[in-house]
């Protein structure tokens, strides 16, 4: 128990410590602008978005840690070893299913995309669980944007494949406890039921964050922004039938191979 509340104390610690240090990357990466317009140049700039949110996500996770009982899994070193491994591999699938598999819609300077990147954010979390699953899809889908053209959208991209991530594993290990789940069709419903719900959030919250994002950090014209948004959750809704049915098949004939080769996984 002691250790675990130092662990939830280091935790909000170095939430606080990533949010400071994001909050001097960006004035930073402002005090570098020279022509006063935010553009996918500004390198300095979006890792200090990056970093804030990030901070911030780990201070309130350090937080709701520290004031709200959690139910505590333990993990022997290999098993941590494994979940490790497993969230790279989710990470990287997570880049591939945005980076090669992506049909881009361009509009003026800037684009969205249909993808199959959230796919495997959400199978990350329904194997790993909430917090493990949404930031290896996080990481791997912000990489992604780093690296295709979407850099100004990296920092939102983080925050919402997290929340993803958070939403599923939720749902899918806290009510409907998958892991000690048996059948198949029980199985299948408890992942459709979780991965909706996560979805769910994304087709709410990508137009809409995107908006506000677009609008008043990068000053684009309404009708730009209010377009973007229009077609932001068109695609987004388009990603989110595609990812909900391919990561619920990929969860329901993964778990019995992995079960079998004992190399399944703890969620938490």
């Amino acid at each position: 128990m002691e250790n675990t509340k130092k662990h939830n104390l280091w935790l909000t610690l170095c939430g606080i410590i990533v949010t400071l240090v994001g909050i001097l990357v960006t004035i930073l990466g402002y005090q570098l602008n020279q022509d006063g317009e935010i553009t996918s140049q500004d390198t300095v700039l979006f890792i200090g978005y990056f970093l804030v949110m990030a901070g911030i996500l780990l201070l309130l996770n350090g937080l709701f840690r520290l004031f709200f009982k959690t139910r505590t899994v333990e993990y022997t070193r290999s098993e941590r070893a494994r979940r490790l491994a497993f969230a790279a591999l989710f990470a990287a699938l997570s880049y591939i299913g945005f980076q090669y598999f992506r049909f881009d819609i361009t509009v003026g300077s800037e684009k969205t995309a249909f993808h199959l990147g959230n796919t495997f954010v959400m199978l990350a979390a329904l194997f790993l669980g909430g917090t493990w699953g949404g930031l290896s899809g996080a990481i791997g889908l912000t990489l992604a944007d780093f690296t295709s053209g979407y850099v100004t959208s990296a920092p939102k991209t983080f925050f919402l494949k997290l929340c993803i991530g958070l939403i599923v594993g939720l749902v899918a290990h806290t009510i409907f406890h998958i892991n000690h789940v048996q059948g198949a069709k029980k199985t299948t419903r408890a992942a459709l039921v979780a991965s909706i719900c996560g979805i769910a959030f994304n087709i709410v919250a990508d137009p809409l964050v995107g908006y506000f994002y677009k609008k008043y950090l990068f000053g684009l014209p309404q009708d730009i922004a209010t377009t973007l948004a229009k077609l932001s959750f068109l695609t987004t809704t388009v990603n989110a039938v595609l990812s909900v049915a391919a990561a619920v098949l990929l969860y329901s004939a993964l778990r019995p191979a992995l079960e079998k080769s004992g190399l399944s996984v703890k969620g938490a």
